[in-house]
């Protein structure tokens, strides 16, 4: 009889596994009130606002893809995407990754968790787990309900890339989940940021705000006209960088070299936040964090990977100054510009040409041929020159460009007005502005070979 009772007690003391510990802190994390609200939200909200953005006559087309909206369901997601992306993924991680660990300092439950558990490393696995399941789930439903109330306000019609050619629907759906896929890495880094400052901050405000503050940070610095080397070091530009996959042949390299670089910050985040979780002092109740710990055993190793990614990424790819230069801009110009012009002509019923019939060139300056034609601005002014089968004078209009730090350009047409001016077309879906009026385009900030 007390060989049994010694035995119970030896396996009542065992660790408990991770999956059950897993499943009960998912378990705390969905039963609270602010995370059934955020998973209700995303799983509604960007339907709603799709469907109501879509039917509306002034579309937002300051944003990626928004001037499309009119045209086809799969422009509302990535519409979304983008503001996913600046804002609310940031808000999402700091609100469950930035609040996993600071709860129970607030509770003041450490003991009774150490107690039923035995093992910090336990503990701490299974809290990343449950958090990282519910960040996958509420990202989930921004992409699922935002792409269901695309296609149900608008349809499923053929998507334009920011290169002017015309992804069918199956295409467009693949390249819109991809797009989303490729995003998991930064939101991950923030994530890890956020495990980061829950536990080095203790009960402190400041590491739920900690994932948020650093995206800000982030996305301030990729809307100045940093080196292109520093700009893909740093984990948020694959929030960008997904824009790549919209024009063909697919800008991979910028978008392999964020999702890389946010997988790193994730993993590096994540130990360190588990180095700091693991050596704690869990006998003092009233912990609250270590603002000086934060700096020597957070900031200051994550600025190290800043630094050896901006090393890495200028060593390997070549980039040098931002990366938009006078050719590129005139290529990706001309590319878009051919797409579109052969879109127009089918929407205009007039005989159908080719990309390669059309030969089209741009020629772009910075307003004066004696200012350097390179780096961003919305001071880029483009002829662009094309030519018809069985027509001998060249056709001629003028754009002037738009150009943003991370390669983005808008162009505005700037005439002959029966080219590139404003008039509506006839569609498939209804009248629309002329294509060649207001399109956008994407500027690779790396090197791209000459044909």
């Amino acid at each position: 009889m007390t060989a049994t009772v010694a035995a119970d007690n030896v396996a009542s003391a065992r660790p408990v596994s991770i999956s059950r510990g897993y499943r009960f802190e998912l378990v705390k994390l969905v039963s609270q009130w602010r995370i059934r609200l955020l998973v209700l939200a995303c799983w509604i909200a960007p339907a709603l606002f799709v469907a109501a953005v879509s039917r509306q006559s002034t579309l937002p087309v300051d944003t990626l893809f928004g001037r499309w909206m009119h045209a086809t369901g799969w422009a509302g997601p990535l519409v979304m995407l983008g503001f996913a992306g600046s804002w609310a993924l940031p808000l999402l991680t700091s609100v469950v990754a930035g609040d996993v660990f600071a709860s129970e300092d607030r509770l003041g439950t450490w003991r009774h968790l150490l107690v039923v558990v035995r093992s910090p490393r336990r503990i701490f696995a299974a809290k990343a787990l449950a958090s990282l399941t519910v960040l996958l789930l509420l990202v989930a439903g921004l992409a699922c309900s935002s792409t269901a109330g695309g296609l149900l306000a608008v349809g499923d019609q053929p998507l334009v890339g920011l290169d002017g050619h015309l992804l069918t629907p199956a295409d467009a759906a693949g390249k819109v989940l991809l797009a989303w896929v490729c995003v998991l890495a930064p939101t991950l880094a923030l994530a890890g940021i956020g495990l980061l400052g829950s536990v080095a901050l203790g009960r402190s405000p400041m590491g739920l705000l900690l994932p948020a503050g650093v995206a800000l940070a982030m996305q301030l610095a990729q809307m100045m006209p940093l080196p292109a080397a520093v700009r893909l070091a740093l984990p948020s530009y694959a929030f960008i960088a997904w824009n790549g996959l919209f024009t063909s042949p697919a800008q991979l390299g910028p978008l392999l070299i964020g999702i890389v670089v946010g997988l790193v910050w994730a993993v590096v985040a994540t130990l360190l936040a588990y180095l700091l979780f693991v050596r704690r002092d869990f006998t003092n109740a009233a912990y609250d964090g270590s603002g000086r710990r934060a700096v020597t055993a957070g900031a200051l190793p994550l600025a190290g990977v800043v630094a050896v990614s901006v090393a890495v990424v200028a060593a390997t790819t070549g980039a040098t100054g931002s990366g938009v230069e006078q050719d590129k801009v005139q290529r990706s110009l001309a590319t878009a510009f051919a797409h579109l012009y052969r879109m127009q002509t089918k929407q205009l019923n007039r005989p159908d040409v080719t990309e390669a019939q059309v030969k089209a060139t741009a020629t772009c300056n910075k307003g004066s041929v004696r200012v350097t034609a390179e780096g961003p601005g919305n001071d880029w002014r483009c002829v662009v020159s094309w030519h018809l089968p069985g027509v001998e004078a060249a056709g001629t209009a003028i754009y002037q460009l738009d150009v943003t730090p991370d390669g983005r350009f808008m162009a505005d047409g700037d005439g002959p007005k029966e080219v590139n001016g404003y008039f509506l077309v006839r569609t498939p879906t209804g009248d629309a502005p002329n294509p060649l009026w207001q399109f956008d385009g994407n500027v690779e900030l790396l090197r791209v070979p000459k044909e």
